[in-house]
């Protein structure tokens, strides 16, 4: 005879999808900030409305083709979004991500 799971059971059961979706979603932002070339870039963005690849690379230092690759990171995980304006791309903070991104580490 097949026994039941008690509703108890499928309670933890949700609540074990949802922390994983959530776990999921605080590593992919764990990711993107793993690096403190991006974690600069961040702080950098958030003191400004937004701005251009040339200026980032001048506040941090590297190569641009480094800066580039570190952008690309944190715009495909959502933390920055990027306006294409040929020949430049203009960069800025996404605020909900960030909020996001606060409300994840407050939850550990």
């Amino acid at each position: 005879m097949k026994r039941c799971e008690s509703p108890q059971k499928a309670r933890v059961a949700d609540s074990d999808r949802a922390n994983s979706q959530t776990d999921f979603e605080l590593a992919r932002f764990a990711k993107a900030i793993g690096h403190p070339a991006r974690v600069k870039i961040l702080r950098y963005l958030a003191s400004r409305d937004s701005c251009l690849c040339g200026d980032i690379v001048d506040e941090i230092a590297l190569a641009q083709s480094t800066v580039s690759q570190h952008l690309k990171i944190l715009k495909d995980s959502g933390l920055i979004q990027g306006e294409i304006n040929p020949p430049r791309v203009c960069y800025c903070i996404d605020p909900a991500a960030i909020a996001r991104l606060k409300a994840l580490v407050d939850g550990l």
